[in-house]
């Protein structure tokens, strides 16, 4: 064990501590079959990263199977136990945008899970996986005509309408077949969510959604919500379903999900009374988070579904009404956990740099530089650009080997061509990293392979999928040749 007691650096966040032991696993971080085996190497159930090397190389995506299932189950039992005496329990649509692949709809089926999509690529994954359509919804702020029909060929569950122009364009496709298209419509309850600016989605000034705003038409009085749901129920091409919202990602606290639930029940509650009708589904959204770093602190399922339940019950009893059916939408709190990228290091540098006194705790000498190592891998922004996008944290761990050197201040930077690079702004590390050296970074299953990219030029990595002892590709890794196929020529 490292004992070393050397002070925080000043460079470092407030946040960050060092570590009382550089190679221990912060366990909420990791998926629940990551450990050290005996060698001190970091294995996945029981296989050792450098076996994962030798056979897929690196960088490379490593998912628990077992992991990715069980935390399914886990948001699938605590929604279905909260809400057994509301509504008979919760349709839980896994969020395929978080990362997507033909054996994750396999999986998801397979957990007694539905899956969310948000284009006509995700529906080609769905149906090739050969899931039903009535268990599949589709998002999307600007669906394309070809996406609808694909939708209604594919007998969707639901079609998740986003504005009034596309409510009048799936009406008239669906029309035009001779069909009706089972639809949600999708509001903003103009509810702030603790989360990045970019992925808070519920306030007005955004694409998504339709405003509940009573300003947001011209028509005088009526909400953008309200009016297509004024619409809807004249349009013989819609069978109106009932309402959605998604108030963010990366969320921790369960207020914004609480408010969110009782605006929408009071306004569909409002809805039926006005047109007479009936609206059996309310989609209250995901955005639950994860630990990316150990002082993020994640709300367990249970306690999730428990004080959603205990809104949606003394809300519809205020209100005089039934429940609808309720469903959310995990995606990052299903995938995220149960995988770590692999990458190996290369080059290593220590730069000076001046500290900011004012954000450090204590007074610092003036005029005093403090290093700060700069760890590059073989991948980067291409294989996760959450950084570079939303300043999002991550952590690091040494996987190839233990260490008993001291702990220093390190940034983990990718290959490309980019200042903005990095993959861990700031982790401690311990000196005697060195090049060939494996680090894993955790936390990394949801939108990190969904965004990635061949910046530079460089082949997306694969994804294996580890159960019982054995891995396996789910996703192959690109190769040159791929990326020349591409190329047309001169």
């Amino acid at each position: 064990m490292n004992t070393n007691n050397r002070a925080a650096s000043p460079l470092a966040p407030e946040w960050l501590a060092v570590p009382a032991d550089l190679n221990a696993l912060h366990q909420p971080l990791w998926a629940g079959d990551v450990d050290r085996n005996d060698d001190g190497e970091l294995a996945i159930d029981g296989i050792p990263v450098s076996e994962l090397q030798r056979q897929y190389g690196t960088p490379l995506f490593v998912m628990s199977e077992g992991d990715f299932r069980a935390r399914a189950r886990a948001f699938s039992d605590a929604f279905n136990n909260a809400f057994a005496d509301i509504c008979g329990g919760v349709d839980v649509y896994y969020a395929g945008k978080s990362f997507l692949c033909s054996s994750v709809v396999r999986w998801v089926e397979e957990e007694g899970l539905r899956l969310d999509t948000a284009s006509g690529g995700e529906l080609a994954v769905a149906a090739r996986a050969g899931i039903p359509g009535a268990d599949v919804a589709l998002h999307g702020n600007n669906k394309s005509d070809g996406e609808i029909h694909r939708a209604l060929d594919m007998k969707l569950g639901r079609i998740v309408v986003d504005s009034l122009d596309e409510l009048q364009r799936v009406a008239k496709i669906a029309e035009g077949r001779g069909e009706q298209a089972k639809v949600m419509l999708r509001l903003t309850p103009g509810v702030h969510a603790h989360t990045h600016e970019f992925i808070a989605t519920a306030h007005e000034d955004q694409k998504f959604g339709l405003s509940m705003a009573a300003d947001s038409t011209d028509q005088a009085g009526l909400s953008a919500a309200e009016e297509a749901v004024a619409a809807a129920t004249g349009y013989a091409g819609i069978e109106l379903l009932g309402l959605h919202c998604h108030i963010g990602s990366q969320i921790f606290e369960p207020d914004g999900f609480a408010v969110a639930a009782e605006k929408l029940l009071r306004f569909l509650a409002a809805m039926q009374e006005k047109y007479s009708i009936v609206l059996p589904e309310l989609d209250l959204g995901g955005g639950y988070g994860i630990a990316y770093t150990p002082v993020d602190t994640p709300r367990p399922a249970a306690e999730i579904a428990e004080a959603m339940a205990a809104v949606v019950r003394s809300t519809c009893a205020d209100l005089g009404i039934t429940s609808p059916r309720i469903s959310i939408e995990p995606g990052r709190a299903i995938v995220g956990s149960t995988t770590f990228t692999l990458y190996e290091v290369g080059t290593l540098k220590t730069v000076r740099v001046d500290a900011d006194t004012t954000a450090t705790a204590g007074n610092q000498p003036e005029n005093v530089t403090y290093p700060r190592r700069y760890v590059s891998v073989d991948g980067g922004m291409s294989d996760n650009a959450r950084p570079v996008l939303y300043d999002a944290d991550y952590s690091a761990i040494l996987a190839s080997r233990t260490s008993t050197a001291a702990p220093e201040l390190s940034r983990v930077v990718g290959k490309h061509c980019e200042s903005g690079d990095i993959v861990v702004r700031d982790v401690y590390l311990p000196e005697d990293v060195a090049a060939g050296d494996l680090l894993a970074v955790p936390g990394t299953g949801a939108y990190c392979w969904a965004l990635s990219s061949n910046y530079n030029y460089l082949a997306r990595p694969g994804v294996v999928a580890v159960r019982d002892g054995s891995a396996r590709l789910i996703v192959r890794g690109e190769t040159e040749e791929d990326l020349l196929n591409r190329d047309m020529g001169v």
